[in-house]
């Protein structure tokens, strides 16, 4: 895909999304990015020893665990690969010794680096095998002289041997501990582990896309399923009477309640459960909303989820998927229920690569 024109990768995204949804309705053009290079604002870097000793950050060779040296990325934010750049140079100055998952020796993992689109800050998490890193300050020092951008410094602890990354410790080096960023006008505070959008530029497009679908005009009640750190409610808050956010979760509920503080939204609460459970027990008090959104993760829903939300009757739903596989599934499910597809549309989030995310509008068949 990395190869291919990108007139010819939303083609191709195209015909895809309407091999796969267009038995329920017109897929609309898939919506591509203007500038479809450098978008991510957050890449990981893993750190690796060759010939002998010497320090080497990047990607895993496909299929492995061998690490293959990575300096530029056409689709990171190029101040992340600056970051990276000054932590590999520090790491080596301190004389840091990469750790071996084999031997498990050795001190530093990863690093991942956050960027702000809305500032151009950056935030830098160095992950350790230890708690300890010796020499912390002049490390940081050495960081900040290289890469004035990054304002804030977390070391994550991940003794574990485990493929992910970041482990369940951490304390702040420098700065505050995370960066702030602004989707549709609402501010969101970026930490270590907070989930956030890859591609700011095309989060917008998505958001846009789904508020338009749902026609909200300031009068119509909302619960956002899936809601993780409340982005797509905050933003969908300044055209809704009120909304609900379901998010099981329970950092991501403090993320997001913490979020709603800062940007003084006081009609949105959120709510750590279950979210089939949740809904069951409002549809049970009689409670009801105009409009669902439902952003769940790659594996889809869950015929329980979608018979809750049948159960609530709202007047539409938006369901977006980021693997319209499992979405066609579950809008299977949804049409014997009684729902009718009105509105596709494919939006490109991740450029050069084979994922595309879908936007669908649903509503009760007359």
């Amino acid at each position: 895909m990395l190869l291919m024109p990108y007139e010819e990768q939303l083609k191709k995204k195209q015909k895809y999304v309407k091999k796969l949804l267009g038995c329920f309705a017109k897929v609309q053009p898939v919506k591509g990015m203007e500038h479809p290079w450098h978008y991510r604002n957050k890449a990981i870097s893993t750190f690796a020893e060759i010939q002998g000793r010497q320090l080497i950050s990047g990607i895993y060779a496909s299929g492995s665990h061998y690490v293959l040296p990575v300096d530029t990325c056409f689709l990171h934010h190029p101040a992340l690969d600056e970051a990276i750049k000054a932590v590999r140079k520090a790491a080596r100055e301190c004389r840091y010794r990469a750790y071996d998952e084999d031997k498990k020796t050795g001190l530093i993992r990863h690093v991942l680096v956050r960027h702000s689109l809305k500032t151009d800050e950056l935030l830098v998490v160095l992950v350790t095998s230890e708690k300890v890193l010796p020499g912390a300050k002049d490390f940081v020092k050495r960081v900040r002289q290289k890469c004035p951008k990054i304002t804030t410094i977390v070391q994550n602890i991940n003794p574990r041997s485990t493929s992910a990354v970041l482990g369940f410790s951490e304390r702040v080096l420098y700065g505050r501990g995370f960066i702030e960023d602004c989707l549709g006008g609402v501010d969101f505070r970026i930490s270590a582990s907070s989930f956030y959008q890859v591609n700011p530029v095309q989060t917008e497009v998505l958001y846009k896309t789904a508020i338009e679908m749902a026609a909200l005009d300031g009068t119509q009640s909302v619960l956002d399923a899936y809601c993780g750190v409340g982005t797509i409610g905050l933003v969908a808050a300044g055209h809704a009477k009120s909304v609900i956010g379901i998010e099981r979760n329970g950092q991501a509920v403090k993320c997001a309640v913490e979020n709603a503080k800062i940007n003084g939204i006081q009609n949105v609460r959120f709510v750590n459960a279950d979210a089939s459970d949740a809904i069951q027990r409002m549809a049970a008090r009689g409670e009801c909303v105009d409009v669902v959104f439902m952003d769940p993760p790659r594996a889809g829903s869950t015929p329980q989820f979608l018979a809750a939300v049948n159960l609530m009757a709202p007047k539409k739903l938006v369901y977006i998927s980021c693997n319209p596989e499992t979405q066609k599934r579950d809008l299977e499910i949804l049409r014997k229920m009684g729902w009718k597809v009105r509105r596709i549309q494919p939006v490109d989030m991740f450029p050069h690569t084979d994922h595309v995310e879908t936007v669908v509008l649903l509503e009760r068949k007359s």
